[in-house]
């Protein structure tokens, strides 16, 4: 087989990969799914197990930052393990709801169903307002904390890549 298209489709996954993260969309699954494409179109000479495992614990490492950075920031400002939970799962329902405006409606669902679900699981919990308002946007910084260090680890699991495709 070609070369070029097991380039091109790792060079794909890791540039559209790169978008998607910060959307709160599966981008860096989708770039060790390249990565996994790349070393199976190519025999596997460049890419191993130990280079696999790699990636895919890196992308695993940015989902269990994304969820405890909710978690944290939340109850760093004021908030409780509720609030936590209602970040994490009002972050999803957000960026799902979302889907539908092109681009940035994930995005911006995300960082408001995080703020509501925080805010309204805090409330629930204290009756305070100021309170609740407190852990909803801790629950935003966090998010957004979140999404900067799936970038960072994003670019890591794109330069494996590369490096994996210049070793061939």
């Amino acid at each position: 087989m070609s070369h070029v298209v097991p380039t091109v489709l790792l060079l794909a996954c890791c540039v559209v990969g790169l978008v998607l993260v910060p959307l709160g969309l599966p981008g860096l699954w989708l770039m060790v799914l390249g990565v996994l494409g790349y070393g199976w179109l190519t025999a596997f000479r460049s890419v191993g197990m130990g280079i696999l495992a790699l990636v895919a614990g890196l992308a695993l490492l940015g989902e269990v930052i994304e969820w405890w950075f909710g978690f944290r920031f939340a109850e760093r400002y004021g908030g409780s393990r509720r609030a936590g939970w209602g970040a994490l799962v009002g972050g999803l329902v957000g960026a799902a709801i979302g889907v539908p405006i092109p681009i940035v409606g994930s995005v911006i669902g995300a960082f408001v169903g995080s703020f509501v679900g925080a805010a309204l699981l805090e409330y629930t919990r204290s009756a305070r307002a100021g309170v609740a308002v407190s852990a909803g946007w801790g629950a935003v910084l966090g998010r957004g904390a979140a999404a900067a260090v799936k970038v960072a680890l994003g670019l890591v699991i794109a330069v494996i890549g590369v490096l994996a495709l210049l070793r061939t």
